[in-house]
Formats: C-alpha cells, structure tokens, sequence
C-alpha cells in the first residue's frame, strides 16, 4: 500500500516517524546532560544551538533524504552531513496515517512540487532553560508556494499512561489528527505571544487587541498548540523574528483544522525553495475568530513599520 499511496501521503507518513524518531534523540541528549551549546547568533543576538538541534536535524534530514532523494529540504541548522548511524535512520512509514485517504487536489503533486522545511529543535532557548513542554519538532510540507501538511512533535508531553512524546499531524482537505481538538473560551479574548522577542512595536500590536489574558510561550509550534487546544483565541506576534522552518507546520496544521495563520497584514507567506528564510513581516495566527478583523485592529503604522527594509 506505501508504495502505491501518493507522494504527498507517504512524505507525511514518513515525516511523522522521522519526528518520533527526534524526539527520542532530543530526550536522550537531555538527559545526558552535555547539551553542546554553541551561540549561532549574530551581533548580539543570542541564538543558541544544541547537539539536539544537530544530532535531530541530521536525522530527519538524512531519512527523508533517503525515501525521497528529488524533494528540495531546507532546515534550520544549515546543510546537513547525511551519514548517520542505522540507529538514526528511520525507514518506516506510519501505518496509521496511510489509511487515511488522500485529498484530491494533492494526488498528483509530484517530488518536484515539494519543499520540506525543518525545524529540529523549536524552541531551543526554552529546552536550555527546562523549559522543555514548549519544545517541538516541526517538519512543514509546502508544494509549490504554500504550506499544505505539517508535523507538530512534542518529545516532552506525557500521555495519561506515562509515555512521553505526542505527533500531531495536518494535511489541508483531509484535517488533523494526533490531539483532541477544543475551542477556545467564549467571552474572553486570550492571546497566545513570544517569550523573549518584545520590543515597543510589538507591544503597540499587543495593546490593540482588548485581551483578557495573554500567555507568553516558546517556539511557534507551541503558540500554535495554544489555540489547537483552546488555551488561546490568537497568536499575535508583531516582529521579524521567526523564520519558515517555524511557521510550515503550524500553518499547515492549524489551517487543516479550520484556522488561519499570515503575516500581520493577512497575507499568506510563500514557501518555495528560492524564498527568504525570515518571516519579516511577523505573525498572525487564529482559529475560531474572523481573521482578517483581527488584521485590521493591528494599527496601520505597526503593520507598515514591521519588517520595512531600513
């Protein structure tokens, strides 16, 4: 049956595996305690980087590789070295999500159509910190221009039996699956945003918005989680810091179950292989809530002066 399902579904099938598979090796290299820090970061930007970050990069990157040597892959940490260990190889394919059916409109999306975007390790600054339920994998999958399937992997979440590890998985006209959806509570406005990005312009998009709460969390995927599950009605976040690695699966998931996720002026970002990386135009991202209502409350000078070329 893999071998005869459409592209499209076996790349997400064996995303899925690939993201368990780095999840393990982020766990195992906490738990060992030696991190391997090194700051990527430019000017004064502290941007670190882990051996988790490396070692799960090289593992996905290498595996997709593998099964699909024509796709175009970008990830966070640059060019991968693609020879791994066995032990770091996944072959498989999730079963589970090969029963699924495949929507029409990607049936006939060819290798060539695709871009991988990679994020290992999302949320790096928090797994340094013990942050580490704000910590996720993502593996975005764009054909052509826009952001289609996505993996969100949590290698911290418990499960009620006490196993760690959660994938959650979207594909856009077929839906999501891996967690129990809810909505968000009615007669508040919460807004999910950075932990460590502020500055005055964000603030001024932030202080639009008549929030009864806002809930500052690491990493776009966990932001993203934030209004899966209901624990937030938006993602608001006014500046260029994130990149397309950050933002391909949680588009794609949170879409697949019906929400929204642009830049601050309602525009979707463009994920084919020759973009930028940054997302200079920050985020918006909503689910359950009229969107483009949400863009216009942002005032006009924050979305114009957001990302504008200096």
């Amino acid at each position: 049956m893999a071998a005869t399902a459409p592209v499209i579904m076996r790349v997400m099938a064996s995303s899925i595996s690939t993201a368990k598979r780095a999840g393990g090796i982020i766990r195992d290299i906490l738990k060992k305690g030696d991190l391997g820090i090194v700051d990527k970061g430019k000017n004064d930007d502290y941007d670190p980087q882990t051996e988790a970050d490396r070692l799960a990069q090289r593992s996905i990157i290498a595996s997709l590789t593998k099964k699909f040597p024509s796709v175009k892959i970008i990830g966070e940490e640059g060019g991968s070295d693609l020879n791994v260990s066995d032990d770091y190889l996944v072959t498989e394919l999730d079963e589970g999500f090969l029963q699924q059916s495949c929507p029409a409109e990607w049936k006939d999306a060819k290798p060539e159509d695709f871009v991988i975007w990679v994020d290992p390790l999302d949320g790096t600054s928090e797994y340094t910190q013990g942050y580490v339920e704000h910590v996720t994998v993502l593996i975005g999958i764009a054909v052509k221009d826009s952001a289609v399937g996505g993996i969100i992997h949590q290698p911290f979440y418990q499960q009620p039996d006490g196993e760690l590890g959660r994938t959650i998985w979207g594909l856009k006209g077929l839906g999501t699956g891996g967690f129990t959806a809810s909505p968000a509570p009615p007669g508040q406005f919460i807004i999910t945003t950075t932990r460590s990005h502020s500055n005055a312009l964000h603030q001024k998009a932030l202080n639009a918005f008549a929030s009864t709460e806002v809930l500052k969390v690491g990493g776009a995927g966990f932001k993203v989680l934030q209004l899966l599950e209901g624990k937030a009605h938006a993602y608001v976040f006014a500046t260029p810091g994130c990149k397309k690695w950050d933002t391909c699966a949680p588009e794609a998931v949170l879409e697949a179950q019906g929400g929204c996720l642009t830049n601050i002026n309602g525009e979707h970002y463009v994920y084919n292989a020759d973009v930028e990386h940054a997302n200079r135009q920050g985020v918006l991202a909503s689910l359950g809530q009229n969107h483009y209502e949400l863009v216009a409350k942002i005032p006009a000078e924050v979305r114009a002066a957001v990302g504008a070329k200096l």
